[in-house]
């Protein structure tokens, strides 16, 4: 079976099991899993430090960019 196609049932079992890590997050859910303050999660996003993609007017981050600004 094609790879490609592997991983992405494996996602999508992970997705339905709850167990995908990769999860989009708002700014509060990155406030809280962070325990940083909303301004200084928007001045990372402005360095360029944390990156989010801006849907339907909403800053989303995904789990794991946020663990690695975190980390790093």
């Amino acid at each position: 079976m094609n790879r490609g196609i592997i991983e992405r049932l494996d996602r999508i079992e992970k997705k339905i099991d709850g167990t995908y890590k990769n999860r989009y997050l708002s700014v509060k859910d990155v406030q809280f899993l962070t325990t940083c303050s909303i301004s200084k999660i928007r001045r990372a996003i402005a360095k360029g430090e944390l990156k989010c993609s801006k849907r339907l007017g909403k800053l989303l981050f995904t789990e794991s960019s946020v663990r690695r600004w975190v980390d790093g």
